[in-house]
């Protein structure tokens, strides 16, 4: 097994269980981002205020919504992202010490290499997985209408009624639906909704990944000289610090592309629609100002960070349980020689 397929599946493991865990925050945050209502922005909501409304007036299999297709996008992209990362990335390493053979550096892969690598394997990562993260914003964003009976009205229906009740009502708001009210609104293309910031946003992982890398490698030369290897909570808080440190510089995109990828309100006010990338960023600026491109950011940095920190901490363990028994069945399978 390749090195590149190795880092892939464990990053899909450590992805999918940091998704699990960190999810009704991710739900709670694409609504914050998407919020156009002014009347809802000036009664402000904490966190956990939301997601009891959330679970109060639409049930709490909302915070979930969309996940399925989220743990098939965050499968996908992980498992994208670090195979073409580490066939960049030894590319890179082979490059390198060509060049130190030429006498031209340490042989080592530099800053500006990784954050190239990094870049590179983002690229693709969006160009196949943005279809799934459009569904799953909408899934996201979709909102339960909640049932409320009239004044003085009685609650007793004939059986007929409860039939023709139960008809009417539109089919749950799943994956299937999802698509084809993207399909109906924009063809095809309306799947790459928001390519043009989330391909911005790739400098998001190239940030987190050489802040996190450059961190690594210096605490592991400051463990070389006592044979102390770095532990599992290390890696989940440069994980951490390593995923704020991107997540404060880019999340103007986020927002921007959460706008473009949730259901457009085509009728009625004009500031609710956007036609693209610019237009979205103009009428945020003209009409929220610039504080309307950090909304509900303590939210993204809580569930960035832990979900970041739970993706290395998984994703390194997952390596070394791979590689070692990899190791193991190499050793069992080399036969002793017989004396001669």
């Amino acid at each position: 097994m390749s090195d590149a397929l190795i880092n892939g599946l464990a990053g899909a493991g450590g992805g999918i269980i940091a998704q699990l865990i960190t999810y009704p925050l991710q739900t709670v945050n694409t609504r914050q981002q998407t919020e156009r209502d002014l009347k809802k922005e000036k009664r402000k909501l904490g966190t956990i205020e939301q997601m009891c409304q959330v679970v109060k007036h639409e049930g709490w299999e909302r915070l979930y919504g969309g996940l399925t297709p989220s743990l098939v996008g965050t499968a996908a992209s992980q498992g994208v992202y670090y195979y073409f990362y580490q066939i960049f990335r030894n590319k890179a390493e082979a490059a390198a010490l060509e060049r130190m053979k030429r006498g031209i550096g340490d042989g080592s892969v530099g800053m500006f290499s990784s954050l190239v690598v990094a870049a590179f394997a983002g690229c693709v990562n969006v160009l196949l997985t943005n279809p799934i993260w459009v569904v799953v914003t909408r899934m996201q964003t979709h909102k339960e209408v909640e049932k409320k009976s009239q004044p003085g009205q009685t609650q007793s229906i004939t059986l007929d009624e409860a039939i023709l009740t139960a008809a009417a009502e539109p089919p749950p708001y799943g994956t299937v639906r999802a698509v084809q009210e993207v399909y109906d609104e924009a063809g095809v293309l309306g799947l790459w909704k928001g390519l043009f910031p989330t391909l911005i946003m790739v400098s998001n992982p190239s940030i987190q990944f050489m802040l996190y890398e450059t961190m690594l490698k210096k605490l592991k030369k400051r463990r070389a000289s006592s044979n102390n290897g770095v532990t599992a909570l290390e890696i989940f808080l440069l994980g951490a610090l390593a995923k704020l440190g991107a997540t404060v510089v880019t999340y103007p995109l986020l927002v921007v592309k959460s706008r473009l990828q949730a259901k457009q309100v085509t009728t009625g006010d004009k500031r609710h629609h956007y036609k693209g990338t610019y237009d979205a960023f103009l009428k945020m600026i003209r009409y929220e100002g610039f504080n309307g491109f950090y909304k509900g950011m303590s939210t993204k940095i809580a569930q960035s960070v832990l979900a970041a920190a739970v993706l290395f901490m998984v994703k390194e363990e997952l390596v070394k349980g791979a590689r070692f028994l990899l190791a193991s069945s190499a050793t069992k399978n080399v036969k002793p020689k017989l004396p001669s």
